[in-house]
This record gives structure tokens, sequence and C-alpha cells, in this order.
């Protein structure tokens, strides 16, 4: 029973045996990933994603909400280290390039003007 495969733990619902959440899984659902190609991307076993799959669709609710919180808390987390290096990676950029590094700045700024970037 697929119910034996999927554990609670303080890092969410685990596979047993592993260290991938079943948010890990959504992820590449969401991203509209086949869950064959979700087996191969994470190594599981036919019956490891059979039974993430199974757990998923029968506790489609409580799955969504923990995924949502999962995102949220991930947005803070970045939002709260954006604000607190924001400052330092303003002091770095206006830093004066290091002696010797203008042939690698150079071809840089070339990739970056190659890709439309600032």
């Amino acid at each position: 029973m697929f119910e034996s495969s999927v554990v609670k733990t303080e890092k969410g619902l685990l596979l047993a045996g592993t260290r991938i959440t079943l948010c890990n899984i959504m992820d590449y659902l969401k991203a509209g990933w086949p869950p064959k190609l979700i087996r191969d991307r994470l190594n599981l076993s036919d019956s490891q994603i059979s039974d993430a799959m199974n757990y998923i669709e029968t506790h489609r609710e409580e799955i969504e909400t923990e995924y949502r919180l999962v995102l949220q808390q991930g947005e803070e987390v970045r939002r709260y280290w954006e604000d607190r290096n924001r400052t330092k990676f303003l002091e770095i950029a206006a830093m004066p390039p290091k002696p010797g590094q203008e042939r690698i700045r150079a071809k840089l700024k070339l990739c970056k003007a190659k890709l439309g970037l600032p």
C-alpha cells in the first residue's frame, strides 16, 4: 500500500528511504513533467513514483495546502535575505574592478549584451 511509502517527518511528507519530499515531486508536476520523467530525474523506482502519485491524488487537498505553505515560506526567506543583503550587494557593485580582470569583465559584458541583460 502506498501509505507506507510516504512518511511524515519534520521536513514534511517524504518518500520512505529518501530525502525527496512530495513537494519536490509537486514542483515537477506543476511544471508539467510526466511521472516517468520525474521518476527518472529523481532516480526513483516505479513503485516509489506510483506510490507518490497515488498519495498525491488521494490526499490532493492536504498536499496542495502543504505545497502552497512551502512556496510561501520559501518566498519569505528569499525576500528576507534579499532585503538583508541589498546594501551589501550595492556596496559590492560599486567597488572598482580588481586589476587584471579587464579581459574577463569585457567578456562578461559581451555575453550580457548578447542576452539582452543590463
